[in-house]
């Protein structure tokens, strides 16, 4: 694993798990919280609910507690059974709402009186259950029997004729054997108590929102932080090698410079004095004016020799112009390219024409800038020669006060531009333009086509203050050819 991948995990990593702990942490106490709300208002509202069952109850048996005060414990003539029966009268027309009314039972289960189920009065229910199998008449009877008391149970709703949790409140009448109670349905409470939840539960879910988007954000700001850091360090690795090989490409041409200087001026210098002193002494032979003097085989030897070493000094220039040519330095880039497509032209039997455009205001090239266009020149040249299979080459130099363009195009069988650039293992040349443009800040463009070719490089002059035209290097001002 590479080291910048290694520092991203450390800092992802933690962040992610920071952010994930702090998520279920914050999960944990939202959830907790919500738990202890739904309890602190389910207490309260029950709370209220019951305040308000008492009060009922308080309100039904003020209603009848002149009846009830009339009456004398145990007895059950025909007044007493009139106050009775007046007092459930005037509780059967007390309720609150749809579904809030009074209902009485005996001590033993009897309902004496419902008035929204009267088909209840007159039965014993001390023994009805409910669906969960408890016995809702006989807990009502026991929290009565107590003093009066809160219960919990399932009922019969007259409103919607379903089985609905309900609170009730029941009080005693111990002079008459009664018990008297009232209830709320549960269905309020518990639509309030799911409405909360269901708003704790959607601030829960907008927390870990916020939480995912702070950590998506985050992840966003270190990963654009990665690319930045790698595309900066990748720019800067780029700049140091493409550095590096102009280094590489300006030492090579000062050993190319050295080599044809020492070619030139060393061996193929003394390769001449030894070529004019066996000419000299041929000569010598041949004047000599007795026939018996003369020697044949040395005068072949000394001529074969003569040949052989103007093609061994003949070869020893071509290296040398290979290597540097002497012309580029000394008369410029527009003579050493004029030179180049001469020679070329005449060494592979095609003709190679050559063009030159120079601008009155052009400015004189610097050495690089020479030396690349003329290596582009001869790369071009030289896969024109072994690949195109052309009758017709031309190369054409255009300097004008801002760019320098250079053209070489051919008549040639042509090739895949696509293919050769996409080949690994080939197009070195191409590749090598590139790269030599690419130090200069130019661009390489192609096009090719059977029977048309054309490698273009354009080089942008940097702005500067240019020199005056009758100093260029490269021909004289406004010379066009």
């Amino acid at each position: 694993m590479k080291v910048k991948t290694k520092i991203f995990l450390l800092a992802v990593v933690p962040f992610l798990a920071a952010i994930a702990g702090i998520g279920i942490g914050v999960r944990l106490q939202a959830t907790a919280l919500a738990k202890a709300q739904h309890a602190t208002v389910e207490a309260a509202y029950m709370s209220s609910k019951e305040q308000e069952l008492k009060h009922y109850v308080d309100l039904a048996t003020s209603a009848i507690a002149p009846l009830y005060e009339a009456s004398v414990d145990g007895r059950h003539d025909a007044d007493a059974d009139a106050l009775r029966t007046e007092a459930l009268s005037v509780l059967q027309k007390m309720d609150f709402g749809r579904d809030g009314y009074f209902f009485v039972y005996d001590m033993k289960g009897n309902s004496l009186m419902h008035p929204r189920e009267p088909d209840l009065v007159g039965h014993n229910l001390w023994s009805l259950r409910d669906p969960q199998g408890a016995l809702p008449i006989q807990q009502l009877i026991a929290a009565a029997a107590q003093g009066g008391g809160y219960v919990r149970y399932v009922w019969h709703r007259p409103s919607t004729n379903q089985l609905e949790p309900k609170l009730g409140y029941v009080a005693p009448l111990s002079r008459w054997d009664w018990m008297i109670g009232t209830g709320i349905y549960l269905d309020g409470v518990n639509a309030a108590l799911a409405r909360i939840d269901e708003s704790a539960s959607a601030n829960i879910h907008r927390t870990m929102m916020w939480i995912g988007a702070i950590a998506l954000a985050g992840f966003v700001v270190i990963a654009a932080f990665a690319v930045f850091v790698n595309v900066t360090e990748y720019r800067s690795a780029d700049a140091k090698l493409k550095r590096l090989a102009q280094r590489v490409v300006e030492s090579q041409e000062q050993e190319r410079a050295r080599l044809s200087r020492e070619l030139h001026d060393g061996i193929s210098q003394k390769m001449v004095s030894v070529k004019l002193l066996l000419e000299s002494a041929l000569a010598r032979l041949e004047a000599a004016n007795a026939p018996h003097a003369r020697v044949p085989s040395a005068e072949a030897a000394l001529s074969t020799g003569l040949v052989r070493l103007a093609d061994a000094l003949g070869e020893v220039r071509r290296i040398s112009h290979a290597l540097r040519p002497a012309m580029l330095d000394d008369l410029g880039l527009a003579a050493a390219l004029e030179q180049l497509s001469r020679e070329l032209g005449v060494e592979a039997a095609i003709d190679i024409a050559f063009t030159r455009t120079i601008q009155p205001r052009a400015p004189a090239l610097p050495d690089g800038l020479n030396t690349a266009l003329f290596r582009i020149a001869q790369e071009a040249l030289a896969n024109i020669l072994r690949h195109a299979h052309a009758t017709h080459a031309t190369l054409a130099l255009d300097v004008s006060s801002r760019e320098v363009t250079l053209s070489i195009a051919d008549d040639g069988c042509g090739f895949d531009v696509d293919h050769v650039q996409a080949d690994t293992r080939g197009g070195i040349g191409l590749r090598n333009m590139r790269e030599r443009l690419d130090a200069l800040g130019g661009t390489l463009s192609l096009s090719s086509q059977p029977g048309r070719t054309v490698v273009t490089a354009h080089v942008p002059l940097p702005p500067r203050a240019y020199e005056s035209a009758s100093s260029l290097s490269l021909t004289h001002e406004g010379r066009t050819s």
